[in-house]
């Protein structure tokens, strides 16, 4: 079972028309209204393309130290995606602030790690654009 995380907090996840990956999507065995599902070392340019034609895409982090999904988002933002990104594996709550600044909207964590790190730790890093290195130098 996996949970959301948002900037309030915990949330089940309410995305139910499930997700397809890029190789599908290309094939034409695109399911109607589903996710796009995309490994971090994706490149923006292969799923440029496709951005108007799904509504959500998740990025999978294999690993925590891995750190190629926060630029993938970040690069999706910069082509003009607008709608939800969600970060899904392995993350840790002392990367949410990096997720959102790199334009991610929501984080997809097991209920194990939910359970090593609760709610309350996700949220102190919920303000993520005042403590960036540019607001402490305006500061």
């Amino acid at each position: 079972m996996s949970v959301i995380v948002t900037d309030t907090g915990f949330a089940p996840d309410d995305w139910q028309p499930g997700f397809m990956t890029l190789a599908e999507l290309a094939e034409g065995v695109a399911v109607l209204h589903a996710g796009l599902e995309l490994p971090g070392d994706t490149a923006a340019e292969e799923v440029v393309p496709h951005l108007a034609r799904t509504g959500l895409i998740r990025i999978r982090f294999t690993a925590f130290n891995d750190g190629r999904g926060f630029t993938l988002a970040r690069r999706l933002r910069r082509q003009g995606y607008g709608g939800r990104l969600r970060a899904a594996g392995h993350v840790l709550a002392d990367q949410y602030a990096m997720a959102r600044r790199s334009g991610f909207d929501e984080v997809e964590i097991s209920a194990d790690l939910a359970a090593r790190q609760p709610a309350d730790q996700w949220v102190f890093r919920a303000d993520w654009r005042a403590h960036d290195y540019q607001a402490r130098l305006r500061g």
